[in-house]
């Protein structure tokens, strides 16, 4: 029997964050920044989430010298079907979309 778990706000901001960016995708940190998750618990999700095939991670060049090249992160089609399936929700108290980046 296969168990299906509901996705959590954490993963629904990501998703929400990278279907934004499209196809040019968004970097680890990036992410951080704009999710506001922290990098123990986002860098352990977008594993997970490449693992079952929901996003692509390139490796990039970051064209500075002497700066190593990053990850990029991409929505595969599955990723956007789930993505679509489980939009952000309100967060409770100030009408913004969880994911959505603080003004």
């Amino acid at each position: 029997m296969t168990r299906h778990r509901s996705l959590s706000p954490a993963a629904r901001r990501v998703l929400a964050a990278l279907i934004q960016a499209g196809a040019r995708g968004r970097h680890g940190y990036d992410l951080c920044r704009e999710t506001q998750i922290k990098s123990g618990t986002l860098y352990p999700l977008l594993t997970r989430l490449e693992a079952q095939g929901y996003l692509t991670a390139d490796w990039q060049d970051s064209g500075v010298a002497g700066r190593p090249p990053r990850h990029v992160y991409r929505l595969t089609a599955a990723g956007c079907s789930l993505a679509a399936a489980h939009p952000t929700v309100p967060v409770a108290g100030d009408g913004a979309l969880e994911g959505a980046p603080a003004r």
